[in-house]
């Protein structure tokens, strides 16, 4: 069998979301004996070509045709550490390595069209010119949408892929790639063809994840109660019915996380190493992160985390909805992360006009692992949470989770007082709701035989990618055996 990944990101090499994590870490776990994968990814100017041993391949140059300009694109080649499998990556200077940013803020909307449409394009050439046949196409949010399209329509006859199957994953659905319907002239398909409401039209516009999860042959969603939610109104971003019409191959996998990066007892980035077995270094990483934050270390004060991407859909306008009573609570915080200028001047206003909050708006995997294993709770009080990885990473440190009970989050946390608990679950989208939960773990938090209990069972949960490895293995042999 063989599997082509097609992804804007790409762990270790280029990192904005959990779209990198999962695409750096799954091909991993599908390998087995018969199984061919290769990753296409665009060449950031970021990426370390040095570190990574990033070659240009031979007579890799490729001409290709968009309206009415031709664009040149080369190919090179490194391989996914620690695996055997081959990472390609598409280079042009106008769109990829001129930038050292994965996503560039500030950009016109067309050009940002322009950028996904050219990577994709060039991923199913690149894969004919490598004589790479896929048996699936494995895509990835609306950045490679454009390749179920493509495959259902301009290359329904080509005889190269006859047999390729494609597969969508959605890791956000609020991210659709909506635009004008002039942008299909651009891409070289048929407006006739594909803009109606069983195609990629939407009210008039376009929307690229529309076309995809009309043309795959296969729907992922990243767990299975999100899955269940954009199916409704709340939920669905405006595509329910588009979903709902396609409820048939749509799927909910729980992502995973990888433990030969994410484990406490192995961690080189975390100061001191522990294992649920001996937490007695998780105190001294909990005083290194105090130090790193400008706090005071207090023995028996819990030290509450949030790192993450400073957006509306983290649930960051709880935090700022009972800041006051936050500012008096009988914890630590500290938050790491960057985001929207209005929630990065809240964070550092609140570091500066309180005790016990502090903020640095950075992203750095370092101090991210380290935080991960010094903190008491992880709070991830999020609007909506496709899957969520954050709080996957803080079980496997042993920090436990205090979130809202939505998406993958609902899915992977077990409220307390079971007897499984690991974490602390609100339903309701209500900063009050929020500050009784984290409230209710700090008193919990006084009780150390009940919170050890609970650290122990947040420490053997297993979220690997092992099992949810299998799930995409079964549904790639499933499509295959359509053909």
């Amino acid at each position: 069998m063989k599997i082509l990944f097609a992804t804007f990101e790409l762990s270790p090499f280029t990192k904005v979301g959990g779209l990198a994590d999962v695409m750096g870490s799954l091909p991993k776990y599908l390998q087995s004996e018969g199984t061919e994968m290769a990753i296409f990814t665009p060449l950031i100017g970021s990426i370390d070509r040095k570190k990574y041993e990033i070659k240009e391949i031979e007579n890799s140059q490729l001409r290709l045709n968009f309206g009415y300009a031709q664009y040149i694109f080369t190919l090179k080649l490194a391989k996914l550490p620690n695996t055997n499998i081959n990472v390609f990556f598409i280079d042009n200077p106008k769109f990829f390595s001129c930038f050292n940013c994965v996503y560039p803020s500030g950009i016109d909307s067309w050009y940002e069209q322009e950028r996904f449409i050219t990577f994709s394009k060039a991923i199913l050439e690149y894969a004919r010119l490598l004589n790479f046949k896929p048996d699936i196409i494995h895509c990835n949010d609306w950045h490679t949408a454009m390749i179920p399209v493509w495959l259902k329509t301009s290359y329904k006859e080509d005889e190269f892929f006859n047999k390729t199957k494609t597969v969508f994953s959605i890791h956000n659905l609020a991210y659709q790639g909506k635009y004008f319907p002039e942008i299909l002239d651009f891409a070289g398909i048929n407006k006739e063809e594909v803009f109606h409401q069983y195609g990629l039209e939407h009210y008039g516009n376009l929307i690229w994840m529309k076309g995809a999860i009309n043309y795959a042959d296969k729907v992922i969603a990243v767990s299975p109660n999100y899955a269940r939610e954009i199916l409704t109104y709340e939920y669905g971003e405006g595509l329910d019915w588009t979903l709902r019409n396609n409820k048939d191959k749509l799927l909910g996998i729980l992502n995973g996380i990888d433990y030969d990066e994410f484990n406490p007892e192995t961690d080189k980035l975390i100061p001191y190493n522990y294992s649920s077995k001996d937490l007695t270094n998780k105190e001294k990483c909990k005083q290194d992160v105090v130090k790193n934050f400008w706090l005071k270390y207090k023995k028996g004060r819990p030290l509450i985390a949030v790192i993450s991407r400073l957006v509306e859909q983290k649930g960051i306008d709880l935090i700022k909805g009972v800041e006051n009573e936050i500012r008096a609570i009988d914890a630590d915080i500290v938050i790491l992360g960057t985001g929207e200028k209005r929630y990065e001047d809240f964070f550092v206003w609140l570091s500066y006009n309180s005790e016990n909050i502090r903020a640095r708006i950075e992203y750095r995997a370092d101090l991210s692992n380290k935080i991960y294993a010094g903190a008491d709770m992880f709070l991830m009080p999020s609007k909506f949470e496709p899957c969520g990885l954050s709080q996957l990473i803080a079980l496997k440190y042993g920090t436990i989770p205090v979130v809202r009970a939505t998406g993958g989050l609902d899915d992977t946390i077990c409220a307390y007082p079971s007897e499984k608990a690991d974490g602390f679950k609100f339903y309701n989208y209500n900063a009050y709701e929020m500050l009784n939960c984290i409230n209710y773990a700090v008193s919990i938090y006084k009780n150390k035989k009940v919170w050890n209990n609970l650290i122990k069972n947040a420490m053997n949960a297993d979220f690997s990618w092992k099992n949810s490895a299998k799930k995409y293995m079964d549904v790639y042999k499933e499509l295959i055996k359509i053909n």
